[in-house]
């Protein structure tokens, strides 16, 4: 009877631990803005690592949640000729937690290659600095270089694409390409226009003023008149990733800790196709 009362309270545990997954993806970041003319490049890219969970809810629907680190960056240097005279350039880390839905194109049941889509929402984290002209690391947020104030934790939109390769029941490998709608136009701290130089130099000093406009350090003439075009903030920035993906099925072998068990024979939803029943 103890033994009944054991089986039916793991039981439970049995049938959703067998549908999580966890989750590791590495690969490589990318920033997209004003600092950066090709809307999409492989320059300037940085490490992404990330950590997350998978949640089989159907065969062909599955929750998702990952925390991710990389970095972010774009220097006017490697751009145009006109990006070249304006000199400005920027560094950030990046922290992102997305929560979202997979939709797997075919049955994992049934195919070892298994597409997908995904899209979701996002909180992330970033604190754009620059280094003078001696070296020295400054955040660019407290010098307000362009006379505004923006937060640096902020929602967005994560959506992508990717395969999974099934390597047996509870393993699989793939390859994914996401991109993130941001909804400010500051990760890079430039965005619309040159402020009065005098008025910025009031409020925030004089290194606000050195750091607005770098153009002077490569001979582009003195700082420009208020107005003068910065960045442009119509089109906001963003950031994107590829990576590869290793995903490995939750599930520990509970019965066996309980004496006189059978081996347990798992559902095979999401599972290998070579062992479907």
């Amino acid at each position: 009877m103890k033994k009944l009362l054991l089986i039916l309270s793991a039981l439970p545990f049995f049938v959703s631990a067998q549908n999580f997954h966890f989750s590791a993806r590495v690969g490589m970041a990318g920033y997209q803005g004003d600092l950066k003319p090709k809307t999409v490049s492989f320059s300037q890219t940085s490490f992404l690592g990330s950590l997350g969970v998978r949640y089989d809810l159907t065969e062909r629907i599955t929750a998702r949640s990952y925390f991710s680190l990389t970095s972010l960056r774009g220097d006017d240097k490697k751009g145009t000729a006109t990006n070249q005279t304006r000199n400005l350039n920027f560094k950030t880390s990046l922290f992102e937690w997305e929560a979202g839905v997979q939709y797997n194109i075919l049955d994992p049941n049934y195919s070892w290659w298994i597409p997908y889509v995904y899209a979701g929402f996002g909180i992330y984290h970033f604190n754009p600095y620059t280094k003078d002209e001696n070296g020295a690391k400054t955040f660019l947020k407290p010098l307000a270089t362009e006379g505004t104030d923006y937060k640096l934790t902020q929602f967005c939109i994560p959506f992508g694409i990717g395969i999974d390769r099934s390597l047996n029941e509870d393993m699989r490998v793939g390859f994914e390409m996401g991109y993130r709608k941001l909804f400010t136009d500051h990760i890079d701290d430039v965005s619309g226009y040159y402020v009065d130089q005098a008025t910025l130099l009031a409020a925030k000093g004089q290194k606000s003023v050195d750091l607005a406009y770098r153009g002077d350090e490569v001979g582009a003439g003195p700082y420009p008149p208020a107005g003068t075009v910065r960045g442009n903030p119509k089109n906001k920035d963003g950031y994107f990733y590829i990576g590869f993906t290793y995903t490995l099925r939750f599930y520990f072998d509970k019965y066996k800790e309980i004496a006189g068990l059978p081996a347990y024979k798992r559902n095979k939803r999401a599972g290998c196709p070579s062992t479907r029943y």
